[in-house]
């Protein structure tokens, strides 16, 4: 007998506070709020079975709604943006609506191809044992000593082993086994909630780095790698940079 495919919910977590680009939720991009964007390209992922925003401002909520999407206000006082969506869920359960996975997807990526994020479920549903997936892309020369840029380490298995914004020593890493990270997450819905509950580790916090409290859990987090362009939007150059790739 097959196993039923779990049902798919997509998050945006949106916070209208950032520190280099306050307001970049409701950043103009090509006439269209960037949540907005983000939302656009998230709903043609043939994966997910919805999709919506999970916010902590009504300005955010305004916009999205007003353009046809479905957004959700959720506590300013919630820490992260997997904070945010397994806010989401519960709620959504108690209205009876059940997801078995959930996908936290970054909200100043506009360009994410829909396949990244296909690729990140198949990748989940595909191996019961994988508490979580993310993605992964080549790192780009110059990338290695950016903090900016996170670093993930795999196992031979495709399993990651590592996250680090540092620039491994020399020769520690093999080259085929070191890549960009790119922040979205595919999670088990069961282990969401557990994630949320754990306390933030040391390492976690000087790193910046929310996934380091899931492999210090002992999560198997696997990782789909490819060309997936790598387009975060954390300042005004970057955003420069993304209206100029639209209307190029």
């Amino acid at each position: 007998m097959n196993t039923p495919v779990a049902t798919v919910l997509g998050v945006i977590p949106a916070r209208y506070a950032a520190s280099r680009l306050p307001g970049k939720p409701l950043a103009d991009l090509a006439g269209k709020p960037l949540v907005v964007r983000v939302l656009e390209n998230a709903g043609r992922a043939a994966s997910l079975d919805r999709v919506l925003v999970a916010t902590d401002d009504p300005r955010i909520a305004e916009a999205v709604r007003a353009a046809g999407g479905e957004a959700r206000l959720t506590s300013p006082e919630l820490p992260s943006g997997s904070d945010r969506a397994a806010c989401v869920v519960r709620e959504l359960a108690v209205a009876g609506e059940v997801y078995g996975v959930v996908v936290n997807i970054q909200g100043d990526e506009p360009f994410l191809p829909p396949a990244a994020v296909d690729a990140a479920v198949r990748l989940l549903q595909g191996d019961p044992g994988t508490h979580l997936t993310t993605l992964a892309a080549p790192l780009a020369p110059g990338d290695g000593p950016r903090p900016e840029v996170v670093k993930v380490v795999l196992t031979g298995d495709g399993r990651a082993r590592e996250f680090t914004r540092a620039s491994p020593p020399p020769g520690s890493v093999p080259s085929r086994r070191l890549f960009r990270h790119l922040g979205l997450y595919a999670y088990r819905a069961g282990y969401l909630e557990r994630f949320v509950s754990l306390p933030q580790s040391p390492r976690e916090i000087a790193e910046r780095l929310e996934q380091l409290r899931a492999l210090e859990d002992g999560a198997v987090i696997r990782v789909a790698v490819g060309d997936w362009p790598a387009f975060g939007i954390d300042t005004p150059e970057d955003l420069e940079r993304a209206r100029s790739r639209l209307a190029g």
